[in-house]
């Protein structure tokens, strides 16, 4: 039986999704993915599958086990990822994990910083101490939510008397209508609206 290929398809532009990944896209049978993900994808003889419900999505794989499947996961697959869910259902044996690079990464490569003392982490159906991280780290990046926002997460700080630090936030990271804001805490706790965000906390 094929393994299951976990393919992390990076922060967006197909620029930035690694070889390996373009290969095994090809040589599957089937591909297991978000819509956003499909798009600029040669696809043309494949059975595809667009995620809807997670657990529809974990039946549907589980169906075409014969098959040479390729699942689909933005950034990297081992961070916040459905690979969490897949090893629920699957043993490690049956997976080919390949790694992709986040867009956490890339926000900091953009920003010329390194992120070997700082805290990475998400967001999506956490609660977070966002005053707590910024105190404990030198830098916090943050995949981002609905709820907790880049205006969100700014007010938390500024409760905590945090309203100084300095907020990046990257919108659209690798597409190009790319942006990268650079504001204080209390200034983004006035802000607008942003797009596809992750966000960097630190002192500057």
């Amino acid at each position: 039986m094929e393994r299951i290929n976990v393919l992390g398809m990076g922060p967006g532009h197909r620029d930035y999704v690694l070889p390996i990944s373009t290969r095994l896209i090809e040589e599957s049978d089937v591909i297991v993915s978000s819509a956003r993900l499909l798009q600029g994808l040669e696809l043309e003889g494949k059975e595809v599958y667009r995620i809807g419900s997670l657990t529809e999505a974990i039946e549907y794989i589980k169906c075409k086990r014969h098959m040479q499947i390729a699942v689909l996961v933005s950034g990297d697959s081992c961070f916040f990822s459905m690979l969490s869910l897949l090893r629920r259902h699957f043993e490690s044996e049956e997976l080919n994990v390949v790694p992709g690079i986040g867009s956490l990464q890339y926000m900091f490569s953009r920003l010329g910083m390194s992120w070997s003392e700082a805290f990475m982490g998400s967001v999506h159906g956490r609660e977070l101490d966002f005053a707590e991280l910024a105190l404990r780290y030198k830098a916090v990046g943050l995949l981002t939510d609905g709820k907790w926002n880049p205006q969100a997460i700014a007010k938390a700080l500024v409760e905590k008397g945090l309203g100084e630090k300095t907020m990046y936030i990257g919108e659209n990271l690798s597409y190009e209508n790319e942006k990268i804001s650079r504001v204080r805490a209390h200034e983004a706790a006035h802000s607008g609206s942003h797009d596809m965000c992750v966000v960097v906390i630190c002192d500057e």
